[in-house]
């Protein structure tokens, strides 16, 4: 426990505002004896710690990337999706901040168990929907009396987007998505008991000139049996995992293909024009390179080894005698 060590101003300033009656001592005293409490709401208990929610994030993330690419080209329209938070909140406080009619898609997430749902603001839908149809991408909010063709249009585009939830949770658990239920009402949605602990992921999405939210609630069943996953350590092992063997070998005969310009530089000197104009048969230049001292031998510009030259089969060639040690020893 640390005291606090009053300073002799803060001391004078108290005595005096004692002494004046500005402060009561006695109150003081019933201060200092009342327990010190924080309100907790078991309703709301956190279940999942900021290293989990980070991880959850890290994961949504991608998927938003996964989703802007792929509505950018099924839409052929300016989109932008972004994760705007990630919160752990009971499932009745989400259904009461979602509108009373929205567009809710239902997806099972094989092989973990429960559902996931994800609300798509109208808005969002039926610029979606009006892009597919041919529009500008105008949002009409009739999400009270959609019609079969609407509604049937809608999942097939839902449907379709399942891939990348595939893909952007592959780096957690491979599953296989799959929707199950269209919705507009989030009264007749009952995934979990009221009080059960979701994470709800929210993106801010842009379609054109139309921006709503999509928010994505992921209920703790869902969630328990990859928990361990969602840790940094978990992280830090997969991206430090040990390379595939058979993928190693092909890029090593890959890269023994490319081709490389190697040479070595036998020396160099400077004259001027004048000499350069009068040289004759057998004349002889000096370069700045000794005889007794080793060549550079180069790859791609870069000093590589120190050779010395000689005669291979009467051809003429060098001998490597040591590597030339860089900044680029790993290249």
């Amino acid at each position: 426990m640390v005291e606090e060590i009053l300073s002799q101003n803060e001391i004078d300033a108290l005595l005096s505002a004692i002494t004046s009656g500005e402060m009561d001592a006695d109150e003081l005293k019933k201060e200092d004896k009342e327990p010190k409490v924080r309100v907790y709401d078991f309703k709301r208990a956190l279940r999942f710690s900021k290293d989990q929610i980070r991880s959850i994030s890290r994961v949504h993330e991608n998927y938003a990337r996964l989703m802007t690419t792929f509505f950018s080209a099924h839409l052929r329209t300016y989109v932008d999706i972004t994760v705007a938070s990630v919160d752990q909140i009971p499932y009745e406080e989400f259904i009461r901040s979602i509108p009373e009619m929205t567009v809710l898609n239902v997806y099972s997430l094989a092989p973990l168990e429960g559902r996931i749902l994800m609300e798509i603001n109208p808005n969002i839908a039926f610029s979606m929907l009006d892009r597919v149809l041919g529009g500008a991408g105008t949002s009409v909010n009739k999400i009270d009396n959609l019609t079969d063709l609407e509604t049937s249009l809608m999942t097939q585009l839902f449907e379709k987007a399942m891939v990348n939830l595939e893909n952007a949770w592959a780096s957690m658990v491979n599953v296989t998505a799959n929707l199950e239920e269209f919705e507009v009402n989030p009264q007749f949605l009952q995934l979990v008991s009221p009080n059960e602990t979701v994470v709800v992921v929210s993106l801010n999405t842009e379609i054109g000139e139309t921006s709503g939210m999509i928010n994505i609630c992921i209920p703790h069943i869902v969630l328990e049996p990859i928990i361990p996953k969602l840790s940094v350590h978990y992280w830090m092992q997969a991206h430090t995992k040990a390379r595939d063997p058979d993928s190693y070998e092909k890029l090593t005969k890959n890269l023994q293909k490319a081709d490389v310009e190697a040479v070595v530089d036998l020396g160099k000197t400077s004259i001027t024009i004048q000499q350069f104009l009068n040289l004759q048969k057998n004349d002889v230049i000096t370069l700045n390179q000794p005889i007794d001292q080793p060549l550079e031998f180069t790859v791609n510009g870069e000093p590589k080894f120190y050779v010395q030259p000689g005669l291979f089969k009467n051809k003429r060639s060098v001998q490597v005698l040591e590597e030339i040690k860089g900044g680029n020893d790993d290249e």
